[in-house]
C-alpha cells in the first residue's frame, strides 16, 4: 500500500488525469469513438523524441558538452551565465525536462566541488526558468508545443514569429539576472570522468533525431519514424526504453479521453467555448497555474481555433506556481535533497517566476 501512495504522490498529474478520465466516462459511455479522441501522431512523436533524448542522456553527451563549456569560465558570474544559457538553448532541442534532469544535478555537484553550495538556490531557480522559456521557441522543445504544432497543423514561420519576442525578452532578463552572481573566482576539480562513447550508438541516435525532425515537420509519416525508432533501439540499445517517461504518454491519453468526453457534454462544451474564445492568453496562463501547462493545453485546445494565442498563454503560463510547468518539479526534487532551505528556494523561485511572467504578460498587453 505504501508503494501505491508513493507512486500516486510522485505521479500526481498522471493520477489526476486518470481520475478525470474515469469520471468523464460516467457521463459519456465508452464507445468506439474514444479512439478518435486520441492524437496518435503527437504520442508517436513524443515517444520517439523522448527515446532519442534518453539515449543521448544515458551516454552522458550533454554533460560532456556542459563540462567543456564550463572549463572556459572561472568566475561565479561566468558559471551561472553558462549554466543558464545551456538550459535555455539546449531545451529547444532536448526538451525542458531533459535539460533540467541533465544539468541541475550537474550544477549541484559542480557548486559543491567549488564550495559554492550557497549559490545553488539562485542558480537552479534561473536554470529552471531558462529551460521552461527556452523550450517554447521550438515545436519540439516541450510537450505542449509538440501537441499544438501537430494538432493545429501550424506553419513553422508563424510559430517562430509568434513566440520569438517572448523568448527574446526572457533571454535578456535571464542574462541580466545571471550577471548579478558576482565576480568571485571559482575553482573546481579538473579530474572529470572520462566517457568513451559508443560511436555506433551516437551515429544511430543522430540519425534517429534527424528522422524525428522530418516527421515533426510532416516530411515523413510518424508511423515510419515510430517503427524505425522501436526496431533500431530494440536491436542496439533496448535498455534505454526503461528511461522513457511513460507516465507522460499515459497522462496525454487520459487527458485526450477527458477532453473528448467534455466535448460531448453540451452544457460544459458551451461554457468552456464562451470562456476560452477570445481569452486564450489569460485563460491559458491561469489554467496552467492550476493544472500545469501541458494538461491545460490539451484541455483548452478543444474549445478554440486560435492556436497562436493559446500557445502564448500556456508557454508563458509555465511561469508562476511550482506546478505551472511540471518540469519545474524536476528541479525541486533535486534541490530538496540538498542541505538548503526549501522555504528560501520556494520564495525565490516564486518571486522570479512572477517577475518573468509579469514581463511577458506586459509585452502581450502593450
Amino acid at each position: 500500500m505504501s508503494k501505491i501512495f508513493t507512486f500516486l504522490k510522485k505521479e500526481i498529474v498522471l493520477t489526476v488525469s486518470f481520475v478525470l478520465a474515469i469520471i468523464s466516462m460516467i457521463f459519456v459511455t465508452p464507445n468506439e469513438k474514444y479512439f478518435d479522441y486520441i492524437d496518435f501522431r503527437t504520442l508517436g512523436l513524443l515517444f520517439s523524441l523522448m527515446t532519442v533524448m534518453a539515449g543521448f542522456n544515458k551516454m552522458g553527451v550533454f554533460k560532456v558538452i556542459a563540462e567543456y563549456l564550463l572549463n572556459k569560465v572561472n568566475t561565479m558570474r561566468g558559471v551561472t551565465l553558462s549554466l543558464v544559457l545551456l538550459c535555455f538553448f539546449s531545451s529547444m532541442i532536448i526538451t525542458n525536462d531533459v535539460a533540467l534532469i541533465t544539468f541541475v544535478p550537474f550544477t549541484i555537484v559542480l557548486l559543491k566541488l567549488a564550495d559554492k553550495q550557497s549559490r545553488a538556490i539562485y542558480v537552479v531557480t534561473l536554470e529552471t526558468i531558462a529551460a521552461n522559456l527556452g523550450s517554447m521557441l521550438t515545436p519540439i522543445g516541450n510537450p505542449q508545443n509538440l501537441y499544438l504544432f501537430s494538432a493545429y497543423n501550424m506553419n513553422i514561420s508563424d510559430f517562430f514569429k509568434t513566440i520569438l519576442p517572448y523568448a527574446l525578452i526572457s533571454l535578456v532578463m535571464l542574462v541580466c539576472c545571471s550577471l548579478f552572481s558576482g565576480k568571485s573566482p571559482i575553482v573546481y576539480n579538473e579530474n572529470r570522468e572520462e566517457l568513451n562513447f559508443d560511436k555506433r550508438l551516437i551515429a544511430m541516435y543522430i540519425a534517429l533525431f534527424a528522422i524525428a525532425l522530418l516527421s515533426v515537420f510532416r516530411v515523413l509519416n510518424y508511423l515510419i519514424l515510430l517503427a524505425v525508432v522501436i526496431v533500431f533501439v530494440l536491436i542496439f540499445d533496448r535498455k534505454v526504453l526503461l528511461k522513457v517517461d511513460y507516465s507522460l504518454l499515459f497522462t496525454f491519453i487520459f487527458l485526450f479521453v477527458f477532453i473528448g468526453n467534455l466535448g460531448n457534454i453540451s452544457q460544459i462544451n458551451g461554457w468552456l467555448s464562451s470562456v476560452v474564445n477570445g481569452n486564450e492568453v489569460p485563460v491559458g496562463v491561469l489554467a496552467s497555474q492550476v493544472f500545469s501547462n501541458v494538461p491545460a493545453t490539451i484541455l483548452l485546445s478543444g474549445f478554440t481555433n486560435n492556436a497562436t494565442d493559446l500557445m502564448i498563454g500556456v508557454n508563458i503560463g509555465g511561469l508562476g506556481t511550482l506546478i505551472a510547468s511540471m518540469a519545474s518539479l524536476i528541479s525541486f526534487k533535486f534541490i530538496q535533497k540538498e542541505n538548503v532551505s526549501i522555504a528560501k528556494y520556494f520564495g525565490l523561485f516564486t518571486l522570479f517566476n512572477v517577475l518573468f511572467l509579469a514581463a511577458n504578460i506586459a509585452y502581450n498587453i502593450f
